[in-house]
């Protein structure tokens, strides 16, 4: 077996993971630092590895098959992602696999619904025991150092309320609206008139009721709806981490959609995750157990699905590892609750999810994912000529509504 280690760890420039069963044998793959030491039950979970090792890593991890030697999983997954990160793929041995990921990533509106409600149907007490309190589940704006996820995740809403250029009464509309959060801080901070839309029953239930809580309901209309199926005008339009479940196959009708229902003097901004490397696919584990139907876009898919749509773009920001911290903090949230999730979902469920949380944060800090912020508008003259109007809005809207 270390024969067909040493093979396959001659494709990795960095990095290398040692695996010791009970037996007290070890194999290594890789040659260099950093390292990391994993303890494996046995050799057919080694096996499992070699054959197929994007999918059996978490796999094999959820099941208790292996455990980090000093328990820190978070390390042993920077060791990984550097490994990956150090392998150069030939794009022609790309092509067939992306070929397939879009076949996967056909979501029409039957499939879109039964993704969605694949994660987010889940109790709703396991996201509103790692969330802020608002239960904004994308990524956090850490506009200065030190600030609690709270502020980040208002510090968000108040920068996208800025790149909207939001005037009162702005009729928005949010694709992807979750339990409400941003809807509801425009409505309160801007006296917004925001529908939302999603495709987890769940996340409407929960949306409404808030909205009732804080006597939203004249100001916000949340609905379960596809995007596709939205009409009407608004003078706003805003998604966050939604377009990562759209898939490429609809990446032209999304924008099409996005222009047709953009008021002639609107603005539209798009916060999805990103990849900074050229078109691939979506990571098995991640597909078959967190997010199926989805995809991570590289910034040339994005620019060139959205450039027919007749949609202007007004500017691109790239956040880089806010994400990461964003996900630090959730997991630290996580497992200050795991032994109620035990209890609850059980040891493989909690496995997989502090598995995803854990290689969603080692992805943003050492592999390849930032956040995309696009801004479009129809007219190039809607908004100023200088970024300035930005940065005078955010931060002191970021620290009113909820404290640190």
């Amino acid at each position: 077996m270390q024969a067909a280690f040493n093979w396959i760890g001659r494709q990795f420039k960095q990095g290398s993971l040692e695996f010791r069963t009970p037996d007290g044998r070890s194999w290594t793959l890789g040659n260099s630092t950093p390292r990391a030491l994993i303890d494996a039950k046995d050799r057919a979970t080694l096996r499992r590895l070699l054959l197929n090792p994007r999918l059996a890593f978490g796999e094999t991890y959820m099941e208790g098959a292996w455990q980090p030697a000093n328990g820190d999983l978070l390390h042993t997954l920077e060791v990984a992602m550097r490994m990956l990160s150090s392998v150069s793929t030939p794009a022609w041995l790309e092509k067939p696999g992306i070929w397939l990921a879009k076949l996967r990533e056909l979501n029409t509106p039957l499939r879109a619904r039964q993704y969605v409600s694949h994660h987010y149907d889940l109790d709703y007490a396991l996201y509103s025991a790692f969330l802020d309190r608002d239960l904004h589940y994308s990524c956090a704006y850490f506009y200065e150092s030190g600030i609690s996820l709270e502020q980040a995740q208002q510090g968000k809403c108040a920068y996208i309320a800025a790149k909207l250029d939001l005037k009162r009464g702005a009729r928005v509309l949010d694709i992807g609206c979750g339990w409400g959060s941003l809807a509801l801080y425009l409505a309160e901070h801007f006296d917004a008139h925001v529908t939302g839309v999603t495709l987890s029953t769940e996340q409407l239930a929960v949306a409404n009721a808030r909205a009732k809580e804080r006597g939203l309901e004249a100001q916000v209309d949340f609905r379960l709806q596809d995007y596709r199926d939205v009409t009407g005008e608004f003078d706003a339009v805003v998604s966050v981490g939604m377009f990562e479940h759209v898939g490429r196959p609809q990446y032209a009708t999304y924008f099409e959609h996005m222009r047709r229902l953009l008021t002639s003097k609107g603005t539209a901004l798009l916060h999805t995750i990103g990849r900074t490397t050229p078109p691939g696919v979506l990571n098995p584990w991640i597909g078959k157990y967190i997010f199926p139907g989805g995809y991570i876009p590289a910034a040339s898919e994005v620019l060139t699905a959205s450039e027919p749509s007749g949609l202007i773009l007004s500017d691109f920001e790239v956040w880089r590892l806010h994400y990461a911290q964003t996900l630090a903090e959730w997991q630290r949230r996580f497992q200050t609750r795991r032994s109620d999730f035990e209890q609850r979902f059980g040891e493989r469920f909690c496995r997989m999810w502090e598995f995803y949380l854990a290689a969603s944060e080692a992805s943003f800090r050492w592999g390849d994912l930032v956040v995309f912020h696009l801004q479009f508008t129809r007219d190039l003259h809607r908004l100023p000529l200088t970024r300035d109007y930005l940065y005078r809005a955010s931060d002191p809207i970021a620290t009113q509504s909820i404290a640190a």
